[in-house]
C-alpha cells in the first residue's frame, strides 16, 4: 500500500521586495541580515488573503484532473495560523470556488507553522487506512503575514525580512507520483513552550532566542524518536537530501550544523559540504518567498524537488517544526518522474513574474494594511490601489479578495 504526494503547486502572491533593500531601509545590521540566507519576500496585496492563494494554487492542479478524479476528492483540508473567522473554515470558500462535490469532508487545522504537517499526516494516514479506496485528499497549506506599522519596527527586528506569503496545495493519494511517503517512519516531539504566538490576529508575540532553542530541541529529538522506529536510521547515510522547516535560511543552516555535530561528531568544513549538498537545493524558494508558516516545510520540499538530482530515486528526510510546540521528522521517496511531473508547473517561473516594489511602495502596501482587519464587517478592496502588481494578476484567471458583506468574504476571478 502507497501514499503521498500525487500533485503538488504553489501560489505565492503576485509582489516581492528585495530584502537587501529593506535591511537598508530599516538600518538593519548588514552582517547579522547576511546570515538570514533571505534575497527576496512576498508581499501581500489588499486583494490577495489565504483564501485567493489557496485556490490559486489549487486550481492548476484541478484543471489537469479528469471529472472523475475531481470527484474523488474525498477531504479539503486548509492549514493555516491566518484564520479568518473563529468558526468558519478557510475550506469552505476553497471548495466553494474550486467547484468541488459537495459530498466532501471541509475542515481547517491550526498549529503553528506544524499545521501543515498536521494535516499532511492525517491525509496520508487516512490513505493509509484503506476506509475510502480510491479517494483523494486536497490539502492547502496557506499563510499570510500583513506588517501592520512602517515606523517603530524595532520589535519586528529581523522578523520583518523573513515574513512571507502564499499557499502550496497538494494533493494526497495512493498514487504518490511527487513523494511516496515511507510508512511509519515517523518522529515526533512536543510540549508546552511560549517561544512564539499570535495573542490576536493580526499580532505576533515572542521571544526569538527561545524559539530557536525550542527549534533546536526539537530537530534533534525528533529524529532520535524517527531512530527508534526505524531501523539503523543514519542522520547522513539514510537521507539524499534533507528538507527543514525554514523560517529562513540562517536558522537551518545553524539546525543543520548542530545536529551534524551531535549526530556524526562532523568538522566545519565536512559540515558545510554537506549543507550545499544536501539541504541548500531546499532552500531556493523559500529564500525568495520568506516564512510562509504552515506551507514552509512543503515549500522547502517543493524546492528540493525541482533543484536536487534525482536521475535515480532518491530518500528525503523532512523536519517541520512549529511553535508552542509541535514537531516531526518523516522520510519519502522522490524519483525523477516526480521532479519532472513538479517541474512541468512552473515554480521557478511564477516567483520571477511577481513584481519587485519599491521601498515606497512596499511602505505604502503597509499603511494600506490597516484596512483589512480581523473581523471587519464591511470592506471594498480597491484593484486600482496597486496597479502595477495587479497587472501580474489581470487576465490570468487568478482569483482574487474583492469585499466583505456581512462578514461574508467575496472573491471574483480576474
Amino acid at each position: 500500500m502507497k501514499a503521498g504526494i500525487e500533485a503538488m503547486n504553489i501560489y505565492c502572491g503576485s509582489a516581492a521586495i528585495n530584502v537587501q533593500d529593506l535591511a537598508k531601509r530599516r538600518n538593519l545590521d548588514n552582517e547579522r541580515f547576511e546570515n538570514l540566507l533571505m534575497k527576496e519576500k512576498t508581499v501581500p496585496m489588499p486583494y490577495e488573503d489565504p483564501v485567493s492563494n489557496a485556490v490559486n494554487a489549487a486550481k492548476p492542479i484541478l484543471d489537469r484532473m479528469s471529472a472523475d478524479e475531481k470527484s474523488s476528492i474525498d477531504m479539503v483540508i486548509t492549514c493555516t495560523e491566518s484564520g479568518l473567522d473563529f468558526g468558519k473554515s478557510l475550506s469552505t470558500y476553497v471548495h466553494h470556488y474550486l467547484e468541488l462535490e459537495k459530498n466532501c469532508r471541509l475542515f481547517e487545522m491550526k498549529n503553528a507553522c506544524y499545521s501543515g504537517t498536521a494535516g499532511f499526516q492525517m491525509a496520508v494516514n487516512f490513505i493509509f487506512s484503506q476506509v475510502a479506496p480510491g479517494k483523494k485528499v486536497l490539502l492547502i497549506c496557506t499563510d499570510i503575514t500583513r506588517m501592520s506599522v512602517v515606523e517603530g519596527l524595532s520589535e519586528l527586528a529581523f522578523a520583518e525580512p523573513s515574513s512571507g506569503s502564499g499557499a502550496v496545495a497538494m494533493i494526497v493519494s495512493d498514487n504518490p507520483l511527487i513523494l511516496e511517503v515511507d510508512k511509519g517512519a515517523n518522529g515526533y516531539y512536543g510540549y508546552e513552550v511560549m517561544d512564539s504566538c499570535r495573542p490576536i490576529p493580526d499580532h505576533e508575540a515572542g521571544n526569538a532566542d527561545l524559539s530557536l532553542l525550542s527549534y533546536l530541541d526539537c530537530c534533534e529529538n525528533t529524529f532520535k524518536e524517527y531512530q527508534k522506529r526505524v531501523e539503523d536510521a543514519d542522520y547522513e547515510s539514510s537521507f539524499d537530501y534533507l528538507v527543514y522547516h525554514t523560517p529562513f535560511g540562517g536558522m537551518v543552516k545553524g539546525a543543520h550544523r548542530t545536529n551534524m555535530r551531535k549526530f556524526k561528531r562532523a568538522k566545519p568544513v565536512a559540515i558545510e559540504a554537506d549543507f550545499q549538498n544536501r539541504v541548500e537545493p531546499s532552500l531556493r524558494y523559500c529564500q525568495r518567498v520568506g516564512n510562509i508558516m504552515g506551507a514552509t516545510s512543503h515549500l522547502a520540499l517543493a524546492s528540493a524537488i525541482d533543484n536536487g538530482d534525482f536521475s535515480q530515486p532518491k530518500r528525503l528526510g523532512i523536519f517541520s517544526y512549529g511553535s508552542g510546540c509541535s514537531s516531526e521528522f518523516y522520510s519519502g521517496v522522490v524519483t525523477a518522474k516526480s521532479q519532472e511531473i513538479l517541474k512541468s508547473y512552473e515554480l521557478e517561473k511564477h516567483l520571477n513574474d511577481r513584481y519587485v516594489m519599491t521601498m515606497d511602495e512596499y511602505d505604502e502596501s503597509i499603511r494600506t494594511n490597516k484596512d483589512i482587519r480581523f473581523g471587519q464587517r464591511d470592506l471594498k478592496i480597491d484593484f486600482d490601489r496597486f496597479p502595477k502588481p495587479f497587472k501580474h494578476v489581470k487576465g490570468k484567471n487568478k482569483l482574487v479578495f474583492s469585499a466583505i458583506k456581512e462578514f461574508h468574504r467575496e472573491y471574483e476571478w480576474v
